[in-house]
C-alpha cells in the first residue's frame, strides 16, 4: 500500500505543478506543438461537456467503484505502483473538476491535422492502462483480478 500512495501522491504532485505553471501564463507555442492553457468542461474531444456539473460526480462515482474494484480484486496488491499512477492520474483531473470547473489541459498537437488537447494526468492514465494491458494479455496475468 506504501507504494501505491507515493505513485498516487507524485502523479498527483507532478500533475497540479505543471498545471499551476499554465494557470499562471506559460506559453509556448511551435510548428507543430503548441502548450497553451485550456479548460475541458467535457472529457476526451470534450465528450459529454453537455453533461455540465454533473459529470464530475459521475466521474467520482466511477473512479470510486474502479478503486474498490482494484482493493477487493487484490489488483493494487499485485500492481500498486501502475494502480496508483492510475488513480493519481484520475483524481487529479478530477480535482481540477471540483476547483477549476473543467480539466487544465495545455498539449496541443497541430502539426498535420489537429489533435486533442491534453495534459500530463491524461498521458499517465492511458500509459498504466496500456501497462495493464500488456500484463494482462501479452504476459498473461491471469491473478490480475484473483
Amino acid at each position: 500500500m506504501k507504494k501505491f500512495l507515493i505513485s498516487f501522491f507524485v502523479i498527483v504532485l507532478i500533475d497540479q505543478f505543471i498545471k499551476y505553471l499554465f494557470l499562471r501564463g506559460f506559453e509556448f507555442k511551435s510548428k507543430c506543438i503548441s502548450l497553451v492553457l485550456a479548460i475541458n468542461k467535457g472529457v476526451a474531444f470534450s465528450m459529454f461537456s453537455f453533461l455540465g456539473e454533473s459529470l464530475k460526480y459521475i466521474q467520482l462515482v466511477i473512479i470510486l467503484g474502479l478503486l474498490f474494484y482494484f482493493y477487493k480484486e487484490k489488483v493494487i496488491h499485485k500492481h500498486p505502483i501502475l494502480s496508483g499512477i492510475l488513480f493519481g492520474a484520475a483524481i487529479s483531473n478530477l480535482l481540477d473538476r471540483f476547483i477549476r470547473g473543467g480539466v487544465v489541459d495545455y498539449v496541443y498537437y497541430h502539426c498535420g491535422f489537429d489533435f486533442a488537447i491534453f495534459n500530463f494526468a491524461d498521458v499517465m492514465i492511458d500509459l498504466s492502462i496500456l501497462a495493464f494491458a500488456y500484463y494482462y494479455f501479452v504476459k498473461k496475468d491471469d491473478k490480475i483480478s484473483s
